[in-house]
């Protein structure tokens, strides 16, 4: 088979798209059992500049979701550690890592008061439009974190 990289990149997404990946080792075992060759270093650099995240579900093309009140709570619940607020921002602290599949979800369920996130290594700087909804968001969050039952309200804006 052709394993040049424009086609063991598309044979990516179609893997990513149509099944439910947990890992690179499972991506890279459904790829050689296509008969794509390719090493683990390859692959991570393929997924890499794809945009491919791990999320709470496993590895997804970017925009590939749709993301619902329960992705956003399993986000939370696995990769979130610690909330604070200082003025307008909110600091979210994961495992090494973490930040970036976090990061991802809060900024594609677009929370309500949330004007972006900037997400680091372990570290998310979520900044929102005042300091009163930075508190609002932080205390959502912990009582996502917490488990709560607590939802964010209507996620999309317009």
């Amino acid at each position: 088979m052709d394993s040049s990289k424009p086609t063991r990149r598309r044979m990516i997404e179609r893997l990513l798209q149509t099944g439910r990946v947990t890992s690179q080792h499972g991506l890279l075992k459904q790829l050689r059992a296509e008969g794509v060759d390719v090493t683990q270093a390859t692959l991570s650099r393929d997924l890499a500049d794809l945009g491919v995240m791990k999320g709470p579900t496993g590895w997804q093309l970017p925009g590939s979701a749709a993301v619902n009140n329960s992705d956003i709570s399993a986000a939370v619940q696995t990769y979130l550690l610690d909330v604070e607020v200082g003025g307008q921002m909110v600091v979210l602290r994961t495992r090494t890592g973490h930040a970036t599949p976090l990061a991802v979800e809060l900024d594609r369920i677009r929370l309500e008061g949330s004007l972006g996130t900037l997400a680091g290594d372990d570290t998310i700087l979520l900044v929102a439009k005042s300091a009163s909804l930075a508190r609002n968001l932080a205390t959502r969050l912990k009582n996502i974190l917490q488990g709560n039952g607590e939802r964010p309200r209507r996620p999309i804006r317009k």
